[in-house]
């Protein structure tokens, strides 16, 4: 492999350095016991890639359920600016 000039392929330490003037937030769901419905909802914004640019998908998901409670897609970024 040497002579070669190729190498294994693998995870290396430190892959991620963190700086550390920036402020690490505690992960505030750590012990809650999700019970019940509208208890927990999540955001998730994806960008679909088309022929022409890309548009947006921003779906909100009850944890609980698993049910998406709504969805609408964007062709810009401008209507979260407001």
């Amino acid at each position: 492999m040497r002579n070669m000039g190729i190498c294994a392929i693998y995870l290396k330490k430190r892959k991620t350095i963190y700086n550390k003037s920036n402020k690490i937030y505690p992960y505030l769901w750590r012990g809650l016991k999700i019970i019940r419905q509208n208890q927990v909802w999540v955001a998730d914004i994806t960008y679909i890639i088309l022929t022409q640019g890309f548009c947006y998908l921003v779906v909100i998901i009850d944890i609980f359920s698993r049910k998406i409670l709504s969805y609408k897609i964007l062709n810009s970024f401008d209507f979260f600016l407001y």
